[in-house]
């Protein structure tokens, strides 16, 4: 089966920086997609960041500017760095992949479990 593993969160100061790391394994043929989604208490979750199978890449417009996505293709992870982080950014960030286990089906979506961004003073 195929797992997502995030890692790299943590309490932060409001103007730190973080980077969030993605981690695919299992039966993978290949992944298309990969993106980042936070859930702060009390809101629904919504996009961060996408990066594509080209390399283009969206973020949402509160972040522009401030984080960058990225992915290893070879080593199936996507990162997430944050830079100067306000207290808004605080919510659980879980990590989203679009896969395809063997060559003749079709993509699903994976979720990772979440990992805790604090922003704090």
């Amino acid at each position: 089966q195929v797992q997502l593993v995030e890692s790299g969160g943590g309490l932060v100061q409001p103007g730190g920086s973080l980077r969030l790391s993605c981690a695919a394994s299992g039966r993978i043929f290949m992944i298309n997609d990969m993106g980042w989604y936070r859930q702060a208490p009390g809101k629904q979750r919504e996009l961060v960041a996408r990066i594509f199978t080209g390399g283009s890449s969206n973020y949402a417009d509160s972040v522009k500017g401030r984080f960058t996505i990225s992915r290893d293709i070879a080593k199936n992870t996507a990162y997430l760095q944050m830079n100067s982080l306000k207290p808004e950014d605080t919510a659980v960030y879980y990590c989203n992949a679009e896969i395809r286990s063997t060559w003749f089906a079709s993509a699903s979506d994976y979720w990772g479990q979440g990992t805790q961004v604090t922003v704090s003073s």
